[in-house]
């Protein structure tokens, strides 16, 4: 049963990573490869504010938005405002970088290489969500929010400007429109629910280190969206779950011990490639992406 709640537990916390993405990539139309540093961000700011400074969960998770939103989408929107396609995926690749330099080496606040360990569970209205099935109930309240979030989100007039501006940025200043206003709106959203990605699994795990929040870390989640697809809700959803339980699936494959890892990631693979050679947009996918 424990296995069985971690596995929905880590779904349901990249569920919600991949919707916060999908409103940068999906909506907007900025291909990132940062998502990793809004997520790393969230897990820190809530860990540290937890564990050096006594801060409840919610509060600190509170905290880890507004920080995120106000410094990581600021940067990340001064970069949306003066490069397009390409380019900016490039500078979010360096920010990317650029974070997992920060977190690695300032040793005195993330205690580097080291990592962070005895990071206390979520205690809310003095229940401490301590077990995995107490743990599954926060998780789920935060999960079906962000659904609820991304369900009426699509047919919103915010929503609307962001394909705007995903679709021909050209003719919405023809419009008399801001694209940057909209493309700091479109990041916001994307850091505040990575935040709260962040802040659940470094509360679950109990440990964050630098490795948790790398480059392949982005990659991947920007895979996941990928194989969905993007531009609705659906997609990144599918895709989470593929990504989740897909390799789950693979272990009751029969295969010798010596090589079962590796043969499960290459029948992965090849079922992962198999969805991008049919399904290009993805399982779901309404927009293709532009690079």
């Amino acid at each position: 049963m424990s296995y069985i709640l971690h596995i929905a537990i880590i779904l349901q916390i990249y569920i919600i990573l991949a919707l916060s993405l999908n409103v940068k990539t999906g909506f907007t139309g900025l291909l990132s490869l940062c998502q990793a540093a809004f997520y790393g961000t969230g897990a820190y700011v809530v860990t540290i504010l937890m564990v050096n400074h006594n801060f409840n969960f919610l509060t600190a998770l509170f905290m880890a938005i507004v920080f995120n939103v106000f410094i990581n989408g600021v940067l990340i929107s001064l970069f949306a405002t003066r490069l397009r396609n390409l380019y900016f995926t490039l500078a979010s690749l360096a920010f990317q970088i650029i974070f997992f330099g920060v977190i690695y080496n300032w040793q005195g606040l993330t205690q580097g290489s080291y990592g962070i360990t005895g990071i206390p569970k979520p205690t809310v209205f003095g229940i401490e969500f301590s077990s995995h099935i107490l743990f599954f109930v926060i998780t789920s309240f935060f999960t079906v929010t962000t659904l609820a979030f991304f369900h009426f989100f699509p047919k919103s007039p915010l929503c609307r400007m962001l394909q705007c501006v995903r679709d021909d940025e050209v003719w919405m200043v023809a419009l008399g429109k801001n694209p940057a206003y909209f493309k700091f709106i479109g990041i916001s959203i994307s850091a505040v629910f990575a935040s709260i990605a962040g802040g659940l699994y470094a509360t679950y795990m109990s440990y964050i280190d630098p490795t948790c929040f790398t480059l392949d870390e982005s990659i991947l989640i920007l895979t996941i969206i990928l194989i969905g697809g993007t531009g609705n809700i659906i997609g990144p959803i599918s895709g989470a779950i593929l990504y989740v339980l897909l390799p789950e699936f693979l272990r009751f494959v029969n295969l010798p011990d010596a090589l079962a890892a590796n043969v499960r990631m290459i029948i992965y693979a090849m079922i992962l490639l198999l969805i991008i050679r049919l399904k290009p947009n993805g399982l779901f996918g309404r927009f293709e992406i532009k690079g």
